[in-house]
């Protein structure tokens, strides 16, 4: 009997299933892989904003690390919502021995701009976290959050990529899905680019993109693919996703991770 690819994402709760773990979980098994989870926090959440958050204790997030990742064992790991130093310390310190690839999605705000990391916790994200990253997804907010480039344009890209490499990642993939024009990402470390480009949908239900992306780059790596091959069919898979995105509730729906089976 063939296992697919086992893949871990370490992240929050969305009660409203369009983003955090449940869009992970959700990603991971429309791409082929198995997916486990780590969660970090649980919010009250729908298509309006986020209602309330609660993070887990400590002893409870290493506890469900251990074991997953002792008993069924884990090729990529995708983490995303880690509200405060303690968590982010704690799943860093978890990762560093693992020696798997590792996909960090800094999540600073979710969609409707709730604040869903401390500001006391973007430095251990700095100096703990990004150290370990196979690949760090940061938006252009969470660009100005970590290294306080703004960028308001391509070019400036550049500059913000540099910034985040220079704080230990391998590769760092630039989001810029909220500048005007095509969605374009740009994917570097520092010696290739590859700049990614999509037509811009019109549709507003967009809610978990960032955690899909994510989640789709560590599956695509833990299914055997290199880093700008898994980046390249991430992008595809999400840019299908926003087209098909639906509503939901009175707010901002989200995006459709079966988009493929449906269609």
């Amino acid at each position: 009997m063939k296992i697919p690819p086992r893949v871990l994402t370490v992240a929050g709760s969305d009660s409203g299933g369009g983003a955090g773990i449940q869009a992970d979980l959700k990603t991971m098994l429309a791409l082929g892989t198995h997916g486990m989870s780590v969660v970090t926090a649980v919010t009250a959440q729908n298509s309006l904003g986020v209602q309330g958050a609660w993070e887990l204790p400590v002893d409870a997030v290493r506890a469900q690390f251990r074991s997953v990742v002792d008993d069924i064992g884990v090729e990529a790991v995708k983490t995303g919502m880690l509200s405060s130093p303690a968590l982010v310390e704690t799943v860093a310190e978890l990762l560093a021995p693992l020696g798997v690839p590792v996909v960090v999605d800094p999540v600073g705000v979710s969609k409707h701009g709730d604040p869903l990391l401390a500001a006391d916790a973007v430095d251990v994200v700095r100096t703990e976290l990004l150290p370990l990253a196979t690949v760090a997804t940061p938006n252009l907010d969470e660009v100005r959050q970590l290294t306080g480039v703004v960028v308001d344009g391509e070019p400036g890209m550049r500059e913000a990529a540099a910034a985040v490499l220079a704080l230990g990642p391998r590769w760092a993939l630039i989001k810029g899905g909220h500048l005007d024009g095509d969605a374009v990402d740009l994917l570097t470390d520092g010696t290739q680019e590859h700049w990614l480009r999509a037509p811009r949908h019109d549709n507003r239900h967009t809610h978990g993109t960032g955690c899909t992306l994510a989640a789709a780059v560590a599956s695509h790596v833990a299914l055997g693919l290199d880093v700008p091959d898994a980046v390249g069919a991430a992008k595809e898979y999400v840019t299908g996703a926003i087209a098909a995105g639906f509503p939901l509730g009175a707010g901002i729906g989200p995006v459709d991770h079966a988009w493929r089976q449906r269609g």
